[in-house]
């Protein structure tokens, strides 16, 4: 790929996506989206309304029956055909969230546009194979799917999280609406030309771009979707699950992280804290796993913020289309001052400016806010609990593994984390005491097979591999 190119178009797109054809919207009203590396408007889309939920809910539900009984290696077919049409828009997808959403190129190459094709070509292999079923005495126990599903998804990963939620509802024999994040909004287009040339049937998927609390929440209350599968703030998958215990209906929720990285003494500790920094600065720091809390053994603990400081000034922030840039902006200035928020109350807090903060220079223009590691960060303060989603690392000491594990548990979510240890058996050890949904030994690479979700207010359900397929099923027990 030409790092050096221009931007994709267009940029801006007129219509929903509804029942196989592109429709007009109900009414006028657009959003604008934003390129956040310059703060300039760049596309807008259709600002879809509850009339256009019920008319693509209507045509998921016409499409459900035919799109169940359809043979599992049928299925499979067509997502083998999305796949194969997806992958020749690859570069279109990377440089639309570069421009979007601000992600380094490279980055938007290798994860934004290329995960999302790994975990699709799963879902085919896994989609071909009938949903084993279980005899349990006299009862014939088997999965179903659940239905129509309302997927709602995130702006930080456009493409990924919505092929995490798609790709396994349309295997499981679920059809689907979704509403794609209002910032980062044209990724989704691309996947629905792609589902165009694929040829699914009228209705399986639907598309309706909108703001959460119209389109999101009149999908999340609407009498035909079955499922509501969200991933976003834990604030807003709170009201969307109230939203859907009004009628009974279930939930799917990838929510918040606060996931500790917890170096015991015997780690390599250059390998553990350079790629525990690069975990908390991918993606501008705007990832729900990012290991925020880097928990490091007192004895260590000083060696350990010097190779973090050196680790962030080799991080370059600029144009995401230049070469050299490392970290983007984050995705608006409403989010980039949110994050500063946090850093100056942290401070305040007594926490130990190491590196970044908000005197460090920054880009002209754009949504910038600089790498930043603090030290000295108490277990309970408001930096080691909340969210912050931006590139800011807190470092906290302990002095022995229990304390370790109980500064890691000291949380409210329950996401991801790390543990690195020279005797992999330790490390085991500690990951298992972690109340987390994944851990990574020793930087244990990332399993598009593995279930993903998370304990506490990190949410309910799992996605990704057979896991995220069952997400979508009901059991049926048949006696007999």
């Amino acid at each position: 790929m030409d790092l050096a190119a221009a931007p994709p178009a267009p940029l801006t797109r007129r219509h929903l996506h509804v029942a196989g054809d592109w429709v007009d919207p109900s009414s006028g009203d657009t959003i604008a989206v934003e390129n956040p590396a310059t703060g300039e408007t760049i596309g807008e889309v259709p600002a879809g309304a509850p009339a256009d939920v019920d008319r693509a809910v209507a045509a998921a539900r016409a499409a459900f029956p035919g799109w169940a009984a359809t043979a599992p290696a049928e299925r499979a077919a067509y997502l083998d055909r999305l796949h194969t049409a997806l992958a020749a828009r690859a570069d279109d997808v990377a440089r639309t969230v570069a421009t979007e959403l601000g992600a380094p190129l490279k980055l938007a190459t290798r994860v934004q546009a290329g995960l999302p094709l790994i975990v699709l070509r799963s879902m085919v292999e896994l989609a071909a194979e009938p949903v084993a079923e279980q005899v349990v005495g006299n009862s014939l126990v088997v999965r179903e799917p659940v239905g129509v599903v309302g997927a709602i998804t995130p702006w930080n990963y456009p493409l990924h999280q919505v092929v995490a939620k798609l790709a396994p509802a349309l295997a499981a024999g679920c059809t689907v609406v979704l509403k794609p994040s209002e910032l980062t909004p044209l990724t989704a287009y691309l996947l629905f030309d792609a589902v165009t040339e694929a040829g699914l049937p009228p209705g399986v998927v639907n598309l309706v771009p909108g703001t959460g609390p119209v389109v999101g929440e009149a999908l999340a209350a609407h009498p035909d979707v079955d499922l509501v599968s969200f991933t976003g703030s834990t604030a807003t998958g709170r009201r969307i699950a109230h939203l859907a215990a009004d009628r009974i209906a279930r939930v799917a929720l990838e929510l918040g992280g606060k996931s500790a990285n917890v170096i015991l003494a015997d780690a390599d500790l250059p390998t553990a804290v350079k790629v525990g920094v690069g975990n908390v600065l991918v993606n501008s720091g705007q990832t729900c796993t990012a290991w925020t809390r880097m928990l490091v053994h007192r004895d260590r603990y000083d060696e350990a913020l010097d190779l973090a400081a050196t680790t962030v000034a080799g991080y370059r922030l600029g144009d995401p289309f230049d070469p050299a840039t490392r970290l983007g902006p984050l995705v608006s200035a409403a989010q980039a001052e949110r994050v500063r928020g946090h850093v100056d109350r942290a401070l305040a807090d007594g926490a130990r400016l190491v590196a970044g903060g908000p005197d460090a220079p920054l880009p002209s223009r754009g949504h910038f806010v600089a790498p930043t590691v603090l030290a000295d960060v108490h277990p309970d303060s408001a930096l080691a609990q909340e969210e912050v989603f931006g590139p800011v690392l807190a470092v906290i000491p302990f002095a022995d593994v229990d304390e370790a594990v109980a500064i890691a548990n000291n949380s409210r979510y329950g996401l991801a984390g790390a543990v690195w240890s020279a005797d992999e058996d330790a490390a085991l050890a500690v990951a298992r005491r972690l109340r987390t949904g994944q851990v990574d030994v020793n930087g244990g690479a990332f399993n598009p097979l593995a279930p993903f979700g998370g304990y506490r207010q990190s949410g309910l359900g799992r996605e990704l591999g057979s896991y995220g397929v069952e997400e979508f099923t009901e059991v049926k027990a048949i006696q007999r």
